[in-house]
């Protein structure tokens, strides 16, 4: 690997957010609650015998890597996709929509959240993903309809994820306006934000592009569980 963000998990865990690490010094992974991403340092062979030995078989994981891996064939593989990682080096244009007001979610949002993502898809969102941080996110009046926050954190680098919207209020310029938020915070930390998207979502793409983020590379992601014995 090249470049931190080629194996971003990994490098998560094993640096800023070495704390949520629920694996050990050979694989990585957040717990349950937090999210499903799990990380090999190399994914060759001797780290293929570590997954078969160590890798719990109750819970499913998802990897995001630079390059194709093999998965040996004592995992399923229950769905694959070709994403693209996205990097803002340049500050993010502010594109707030002038009614929309952005306000930071805390714990008593996580049902709201935990609504909103099941509805729209946007990624993983578990009972304590909120614990990643900095989530924002717009109401119209008591009820959540757009929200972004953050997920990986390496040294230098910080994700934008759970980017979503209420398709009754889609148009609005309001995951434009949650990003900006966000990535306010990152660049405030000293850091650059970056982020995933499936490569056929080109209304998505031409947002991020508008806002300052360009394609870095292609990512491999892929879910999979380990086989019952």
């Amino acid at each position: 690997m090249s470049h931190v963000l080629d194996n971003a998990i990994w490098e998560a865990l094993r640096t800023h957010q070495q704390y949520l690490n629920a694996g050990n010094d050979q694989l990585k992974y957040f717990p349950k609650e937090v999210s499903p991403l799990f990380a090999l340092p190399n994914w060759d062979a001797s780290d293929h015998d570590v997954l078969e030995k160590e890798l719990p078989a109750d819970r499913s994981f998802f990897v995001l890597i630079a390059r194709e891996i093999a998965i040996p064939d004592t995992m399923h593989v229950q769905l694959t996709l070709p994403l693209y990682q996205m990097v803002a080096s340049k500050k993010v244009a502010s594109q707030h929509a002038h009614h929309a007001i952005t306000r930071k979610l805390t714990n008593e949002d996580v049902p709201q959240m935990l609504e909103l993502t099941a509805k729209t898809k946007p990624g993983p969102f578990g009972n304590r993903t909120i614990e990643f941080g900095n989530y924002y996110g717009i109401f119209d009046g008591v009820r959540l309809i757009s929200m972004a926050g953050q997920r990986l954190q390496t040294t230098d680098f910080t994700e934008v994820s759970a980017i979503c919207t209420d398709p009754a209020h889609l148009g609005k310029g309001y995951a434009a306006a949650v990003i900006q938020q966000v990535c306010s915070c990152i660049y405030e930390a000293g850091k650059t934000p970056f982020l995933h998207v499936k490569q056929d979502n080109i209304g998505a793409i031409k947002l991020y592009e508008k806002l300052g983020f360009e394609i870095r590379a292609d990512i491999y992601f892929a879910i999979f569980k380990k086989k019952e014995v």
